[in-house]
């Protein structure tokens, strides 16, 4: 067989899925291209694939800045003398298609407000998935609950919906499905399951603004929904949260228990303290922002999906790379991360840690996700805890201890490798660039 020349780029915009795909099959020794494809890694003293900037992030509306001045000069900052919030619940609630959106001082704080009004109390469990940020489970420990891990199905980065049951005991409460990435859990067999054993189900939105599972948005689907607005994220605001709704008087005591236990529509006042509360509030500050970033929301989440679906084309038929396959139902990512696996058996054996070096160097900013928090020292500073030693007789810790292995999710923690959401709002051009950045490592993989 002669050899051909192609340029990297062409390779990655010409060939089909099926003829690549046949490549995985060869012995393969790489293509014969001309021109840069045979030059040394960056991360040796090559010259990188791409020397050009990111989009930055976040982006800020000068126009906004009138609003911003108004509320500063008008003297009502916090909740309770200004508009500005009931505003923001309203345009949020109706982007979300929800009844109801009760904003807050941050997204943690909306998953403690949530799991308090939905009835978690100390000595409950509830089941959570172990690939996420901390927030999702230090909640749990915050409400003296007993935080259960599921393990993560790695082609989705997802909770497992068919390893739900088998942690579900006497004491389990509540299930929060995590849509981490923006990517929509199963919430037809999590919900399913709920019913079945009695549990409220808390969506962790917190990375998840737009996603949509079988055309409804995440966060829609389950008993409450929670976001973040943290500074990193999709509608940012510094910090910030929301829990979205539609039952009237779940709602209601959400509002009252984020607000110092301070009578709300169904609480009635029948002391000045009617329930048990604390300040979880957001600023009227926070809220200005936020309207102002709403305008961009729906746009950029378009962008993103569309460089997402772009770059999955160009790098599904690359060796040892595999990207994120959405759940049953899932229809739609947030992409609030780009996940991929790699393989490393692919890549002459070189750690993943190497893969990344490489791709950084390559002008390519990556990261290699979450890691096995489940793991990590505060779920046993938790269970050797005076209270926990109370909440739990020693058997049930011991048990969990040893039910603490996850497979499933040790195996993602070694082979993620994530683009931040800045990156997907680039163009075509640039999903190009990282294709090729990735090929390129593939074809020096016995150098790295």
């Amino acid at each position: 067989m002669g050899k051909r020349m192609f340029t990297r780029r062409q390779v990655i915009a010409t060939t089909s899925a099926g003829a690549l795909a046949t490549l995985i099959n060869w012995p393969y020794r790489g293509i014969a291209i001309a021109g840069q494809d045979h030059k040394k890694l960056a991360i040796q003293g090559g010259e990188p694939v791409r020397t050009g900037a990111w989009p930055k992030w976040p982006v800020w509306d000068q126009g906004a800045e009138n609003g911003i001045i108004e509320v500063l000069r008008s003297g009502k900052w916090w909740r309770g003398s200004g508009g500005k919030i009931a505003e923001f619940e309203k345009q949020y609630a109706e982007l979300m298609g929800a009844k109801h959106c009760l904003a807050t001082a941050s997204g943690t704080t909306a998953l403690l407000v949530a799991l308090h009004v939905l009835g978690v109390d100390a000595g409950d469990e509830v089941l959570v998935s172990p690939y996420t940020f901390i927030a999702s489970y230090n909640v749990i420990l915050l409400s003296k609950a007993l935080p259960v891990f599921v393990d993560t199905d790695p082609e989705t980065f997802l909770m497992d919906p068919e390893k739900i049951e088998e942690r579900i005991n006497d004491r389990t409460t509540a299930i929060i499905p995590v849509h981490i990435f923006g990517l929509p859990v199963n919430m037809d067999r999590v919900n399913e399951i709920a019913r079945k054993h009695n549990l409220k189900v808390i969506e962790d939105a917190c990375q998840a603004w737009l996603a949509e599972y079988r055309n409804q948005k995440a966060g829609t689907l389950g008993d409450l929904g929670c976001f973040s607005f943290q500074n990193s994220k999709h509608l940012p605001a510094g910090e910030g949260g929301a829990i979205i709704g539609d039952d009237d008087e779940i709602m209601d005591r959400c509002h009252a228990f984020h607000n110092c236990g301070r009578a709300y529509g169904s609480v009635k006042a029948t002391t000045p303290y009617p329930t048990r509360g604390s300040n979880r509030r957001m600023q009227q500050f926070q809220a200005v922002i936020l309207m102002s970033q709403m305008k961009r929301i729906k746009k950029d989440a378009d962008v993103r999906l569309e460089n997402a679906l772009y770059l999955n084309s160009k790098i599904k038929d690359i060796p040892g790379i595999i990207p994120c396959k959405l759940a049953d139902g899932a229809n739609r990512s947030a992409y609030h991360c780009y996940p991929f696996r790699y393989k490393k058996e692919y890549f002459n054996n070189s750690p993943r840690r190497k893969f990344l070096e490489a791709l950084n160097a390559e002008g390519i900013p990556c990261w290699g996700g979450y890691g096995p928090q489940n793991k990590y020292g505060l779920i046993q500073e938790a269970l050797n805890s005076k209270g926990y030693k109370r909440l739990f007789t020693e058997e049930r810790l011991r048990r969990f201890r040893e039910e603490n292995h996850l497979p499933g999710n040790d195996q993602l923690c070694k082979e993620a490798v994530c683009f931040f959401q800045n990156v997907l709002l680039s163009n075509k051009h640039d999903m190009d660039d990282i294709a090729n950045a990735i090929l390129k490592i593939y074809e020096n993989r016995d150098k790295l």
